[in-house]
């Protein structure tokens, strides 16, 4: 499409866009009486509209019924769980007994560790990205530590070529052939929280058990934001939180895959739980663990009522609104965004867009390396009602989140910038 640096332009670009009624069922913090232009959904997305009535509506399941809301009521809690698969399962492009939301991202991921991290002595290593989000790091680190392993052999973090921002598939995918032998779990991000690349996760999927290791991925800045196959590409596990492109409550619940390869495996260890075990046996109180089939089998404990229904608010629009078409925006809104910030900085001189060029490469995130003012550049826009991102040392991140921003918006805020 050819873009044009021009507010009319924006403005109909917004007037043509089929998702621009999305907007109005979120609420904007104020800036000087005016909404502010968040891209900040990258961190923690904005509040739906629909999220109170959610909570008021268990508020008072819970005061009509008290315990017995377990099983009376619109929504039981008993099985409220169940009532986000679908919905999740639409968003990671998986079967609904590969999917469970339960507790949050990082016990999630030491959760599916302890299964799928099982060291040998021949079998010990973890290929990862290098610069993952901390929360993987200290992962991987105290998980190797736990089996006894030192980080600094058992961890292999692959790094981009010198003088480039992001890495080459061709470099991850040599890595694992190269270390296959004694690897025992291959653990990406599905996009880079620093530089907002999105990783070939099929081509390292096959890779990864090729070599004969697992396959994981963390999900944090890919679920809600690119499209996803997990059942299709096949990876053995993968975690996810909910407050960023879900937009579903600050700390809000995990999602976990477990391909369906695993479903009815009691065999796999496992740390369990009260919820994990077989439901038409939970009740009799006995000793033996016997899983549910499927992902449902990694639970540990009852529902986080609450937090799960801001969950569902934020899981009904994205199952009207279809990721396909949210993705269709997203590259159409982040293109226009990169077009604009090109024409302001021609030569790079003030910042680079280190977030690959390739749409295909990325979702809707745009990583900003500046000069040594970009962090005094950063607090400038914040003081003017911009609601972004700053990682150190020296980048910007911008998301323009296809449910609630607009082209518009795109065009104020390098206006501001420039």
């Amino acid at each position: 499409m050819h873009f044009k640096n021009d507010l009319a332009f924006a403005q109909e670009l917004d007037r043509q866009d089929p998702l621009r009624g999305y907007r109005e069922q979120f609420i904007f913090p104020q800036h000087d009486g005016k909404p502010v232009l968040y891209l900040c959904g990258n961190s923690l997305g904005l509040q739906p509209v629909t999220v109170r009535q959610a909570l008021l509506d268990e508020l008072d399941q819970w005061a009509t019924y008290g315990v017995e809301g377990h099983f009376r009521g619109e929504r039981p809690w008993m099985h409220y769980h169940k009532q986000l698969t679908q919905q999740a399962c639409s968003v990671v492009g998986a079967l609904p007994h590969e999917v469970v939301v339960m507790n949050t991202l990082t016990v999630n991921l030491h959760l599916m560790m302890v299964s799928f991290y099982r060291p040998t002595k021949q079998r010990y290593k973890i290929i990862m990205e290098a610069g993952a989000f901390p929360s993987d790091q200290y992962a991987m680190e105290t998980q190797v530590r736990w089996h006894g392993f030192d980080p600094a052999d058992a961890i292999v973090e692959i790094a981009p070529r010198p003088g480039e921002d992001t890495l080459r598939t061709e470099d991850i995918l040599a890595t694992i052939e190269r270390e296959g032998a004694q690897t025992a779990l291959v653990m990406f991000g599905g996009v880079n929280y620093y530089t907002g690349q999105f990783y070939d996760l099929d081509a390292i999927t096959r890779a990864g058990h090729a070599a004969g290791a697992y396959v994981g991925f963390d999900l944090a800045h890919a679920a809600g934001n690119v499209p996803l196959h997990l059942h299709e590409w096949g990876p053995d596990f993968a975690v996810w939180c909910s407050y960023k492109y879900m937009n579903s409550s600050p700390g809000g619940p995990s999602g976990m895959f477990v391909h369906e390869r695993h479903a009815n495996n009691p065999e796999i260890p496992r740390f369990a739980g009260w919820w994990g075990h077989d439901e038409q046996q939970r009740f009799l109180m006995r000793k033996g663990f016997k899983p549910m089939h499927g992902a449902e089998g990694w639970q540990l404990s009852n529902a986080q009522i609450l937090s799960f229904a801001a969950h569902r608010a934020s899981l009904d629009m994205f199952e009207k609104a279809g990721i396909n078409n949210l993705r269709e925006k997203s590259l159409k809104l982040t293109g226009y965004l990169e077009f604009l910030l090109d024409e302001v900085n021609p030569s790079g001189q003030r910042f680079r867009i280190i977030t690959p060029r390739n749409p295909a490469e990325r979702g809707c995130q745009l990583s900003l390396l500046t000069d040594n003012n970009g962090k005094a550049l950063f607090d400038k826009l914040t003081a003017q009602g911009v609601i972004a991102d700053w990682r150190e040392p020296n980048v910007i991140r911008v998301a323009p989140v296809p449910l609630y921003n607009s082209f518009e918006e795109m065009w104020r805020f390098v206006e501001m910038l420039k």
